[in-house]
């Protein structure tokens, strides 16, 4: 247990002074109130008659000095008592927040899985230490997905590299190696380098979502979808997709370079994870407070119950990790993250016959636009 430092004030002490306090002045009070009004008593008896030399009347009697002195002498007497029980009492009501202190520095030093379970009774400490518990549970959630993620970036990294460096070393085991053959090493190393250059960006813009937000400029999520829209054609035409979108006048503020990552890496999965002549459907729209961006795609089928899991870096469903193995899975993780960074509700639907409908609702704000119409993409 770590020593208290030198100069720091004891609670024990401070609540046992402050129990003193008030035991010393109920001492006071008390005293007060029998002292004055026998010293009124002596008063009148002095005036009206001749005094007895007794306040009792009977016997020698205890004189009005008397009392004052046993009076002071109690009082004094009442200091150590008060201190004395004011320490006990705080010691008494200080014991479970020093059981707490103990328990959770074993837990800060890193063993996350113990608790504190205080049990009964049930009070003001307890739910101090059921709070307690919970956010240790949280920090062992956090830590453990932490490492989690660490080892699946390893490997998503390794796995590139590892390719790179047995190309290349094919290439330089081979001394009659063809001009073909060669530039063809060189394509498959710079498909490799793009793969791993991909990975890197993503996770770049993934740590840049996940620390929160660094600028809150006005955007048109209408606008951001239609620039997206443009650089994704091609695929979604390679593909025979049938993209549309309903692009209403979309305002909100945010970071305008994390929410066209949001919406690309959406259009993005939408066109990766669907059937060939498949469909997209886009829609931007604002109804106060919200403003709301829309994608819905076909698809394989996903489980309820893979709804979650999707969102976690580097998950995939099993059937795209088979026909998309160029994908990362970081995708639905970014599109997470940069959500809970404008505090953006997403909201998630698996289609009984396939596919996925996600929407994320915006904070509806104000922004001068010069786009007054709503804008209807062609489908491709």
């Amino acid at each position: 247990m770590t020593p208290p430092r030198r100069g720091r004030k004891s609670l024990q002490k401070r609540l046992a002074l402050a129990y003193a306090t008030g035991i010393y002045a109920a001492g006071v009070v008390v005293l007060a109130s029998v002292v004055v009004p026998l010293a009124g008593v002596q008063s009148v008896t002095s005036e009206g008659q001749a005094s007895s030399g007794a306040i009792t009347g009977t016997g020698s009697g205890i004189t009005l000095p008397q009392l004052l002195v046993g009076s002071a002498a109690a009082l004094i007497v009442l200091i150590p008592v008060a201190f004395a029980l004011g320490w006990i009492v705080a010691g008494r009501f200080l014991r479970p927040l020093r059981s707490i202190t103990a328990a959770a520095r074993v837990i800060s030093t890193g063993d996350l899985h113990r608790r504190l379970d205080l049990g009964e009774p049930t009070d003001e400490l307890t739910e101090l230490g059921q709070t307690l518990d919970e956010l240790f549970a949280r920090l062992q959630a956090a830590f453990d997905a932490q490492r989690h993620f660490v080892a699946n970036a390893s490997h998503e990294l390794r796995t590139p590299l590892a390719g790179l460096r047995t190309l290349l070393e094919v290439a330089l085991a081979d001394p009659d190696a063809a001009t073909d053959s060669l530039r063809s090493t060189c394509q498959e190393a710079l498909a490799l380098g793009h793969h791993q250059e991909r990975i890197v960006e993503a996770l770049l813009v993934l740590a840049t979502s996940e620390r929160g937000l660094s600028r809150q400029d006005p955007v048109d999520l209408a606008q951001i979808t239609e620039r997206v829209l443009a650089t994704r054609h091609h695929q979604a035409t390679a593909r025979g997709i049938d993209l549309a979108a309903n692009l209403s006048p979309a305002p909100t503020a945010g970071d305008p370079h994390l929410i066209e990552s949001l919406i690309a890496n959406l259009i993005d999965n939408a066109i990766r994870h669907n059937h060939p002549n498949g469909q997209i459907t886009i829609t931007t729209q604002t109804a106060a407070p919200h403003t709301t961006f829309t994608i819905t795609n076909t698809g394989p089928v996903v489980p309820h119950d893979d709804l979650n899991r999707l969102f976690r870096p580097f998950q995939k469903h099993p059937t795209n990790r088979q026909n998309h193995p160029d994908g990362h899975g970081l995708g639905l993780a970014i599109v997470n993250a940069v959500a809970q960074a404008h505090q953006a509700p997403l909201t998630t639907i698996a289609h009984p016959e396939g596919g996925l409908s996600i929407a994320i609702q915006f904070a509806h704000t104000d922004v001068p636009t010069d786009v007054s119409t709503p804008r209807e993409t062609v489908p491709t």
